[in-house]
């Protein structure tokens, strides 16, 4: 069943659930799709002297957990940026291994993003298969980065998109989405403090914001 506030649309001939957590299930293969954590971002900031609230990533693997729960998930695919750094690695280092051992029930993959290859591969605690991009499940690529991958629709995430929506009375919003592109999507960024990036879709292109608790379609 379709959770609340999520959106079920097409791609590729295949059904996806965008849900306002900014990530994507892939109901078919069981598969919960999971953009940009950055995983001990908020540690690396306060480390170097910037006030951020503590707790981000116990906050951000819990409700990982209970989108597993709502959907049915058998796996988790991250794709790219798991951790932020390798000090951030090391901070996380046992929340995720705690958090593994409580969900050893569903498989954890990770498509190499650039952050992940600098701070080195996952610890065999943490029970994460790494891959490589682009990643084959057809007949989607999963990437980091949005590519054009012969053969497949790609999805990937890396720029964190966001689009800014205007109102009438020069309300301003600018919200996270999901953009459905011809040959690739990209997902907005899970984690926190990630920041977001401007894109402006072409009439040719879809986009879905996160809007509080539910996924809206602009144009």
């Amino acid at each position: 069943m379709l959770p609340e506030g999520a959106l079920e649309i097409e791609a590729a001939g295949e059904a996806l659930w965008l849900l306002p957590q900014c990530v994507v299930f892939w109901p078919r293969m069981e598969t919960l799709l999971v953009a940009d954590a950055h995983l001990g971002k908020a540690a690396a900031f306060r480390s170097g002297g910037i006030p951020v609230p503590s707790g981000t990533t116990g906050e951000n693997l819990e409700a990982l957990t209970a989108l597993v729960r709502r959907c049915r998930a058998q796996r988790v695919a991250f794709l790219g940026d798991l951790v932020h750094s390798a000090a951030a690695k090391r901070a996380v280092a046992t929340a995720f291994t705690e958090w593994r051992e409580r969900n050893p029930d569903f498989d954890v993959l990770l498509v190499r993003g650039n952050h992940d290859r600098r701070s080195g591969s996952a610890p065999a605690e943490w029970r994460v298969t790494t891959v490589e991009e682009p990643y084959a499940l057809a007949p989607f690529a999963l990437c980091h980065a949005p590519l054009d991958v012969s053969g497949y629709y790609a999805l990937g995430g890396h720029t964190h998109p966001c689009v800014n929506l205007h109102g009438r009375g020069r309300e301003h919003l600018r919200l996270p989405c999901f953009w459905f592109r011809a040959t690739y999507a990209v997902l907005p960024a899970f984690g926190a403090f990630t920041g977001m990036a401007d894109v402006e879709p072409d009439e040719s292109d879809r986009a879905y914001v996160a809007a509080g608790n539910q996924v809206v379609q602009v144009t």
